[in-house]
């Protein structure tokens, strides 16, 4: 099989790959090269999948749609991080976490500056 993990700005994974294991909101579900075509609503997660030397690798995906058809397993997802490791994978996903964190505070903070600035300006017209 390949798997295919899209991203909307780049292609993540392109690989050959013997098996994939995926969660979706009735829970866990594996794919081999046999499985019958389908369609899934992933939740945020690790989605793992097995290489043809039988290395097994690990991708943290954020919501997406998983799509089996023939030989090629399709996911695409808004945010998605690989690593070979656990370990360093939780650490990325962490460090992009503080980042987004730190993107959404500045957006609010600017996004209330707005809205004052626009209520001031309301008031101003009232008078």
């Amino acid at each position: 099989m390949i798997l295919k993990v899209l991203l909307p700005t780049e292609v993540l994974v392109e690989r050959p790959v013997t098996k994939v294991i995926a969660e979706a909101e009735n829970g866990s579900f594996c794919i081999l090269p046999r499985h019958i075509d389908f369609v899934a609503a992933l939740v945020p997660g690790i989605l793992s999948f097995e290489l043809e030397s039988g290395k097994e690798a690990f991708i943290a995906v954020d919501e997406g749609i998983l799509v089996k058809c023939g030989a090629e397993v399709l996911v695409s997802t808004l945010n998605a991080v690989c690593s070979d490791n656990l370990d360093q994978l939780k650490q990325t996903v962490e460090q992009q976490f503080r980042v987004l964190d730190e993107r959404e505070k500045l957006t609010r903070s600017a996004l209330a500056k707005f809205e004052a600035s626009i209520m001031r300006r309301f008031k101003e017209l009232r008078s």
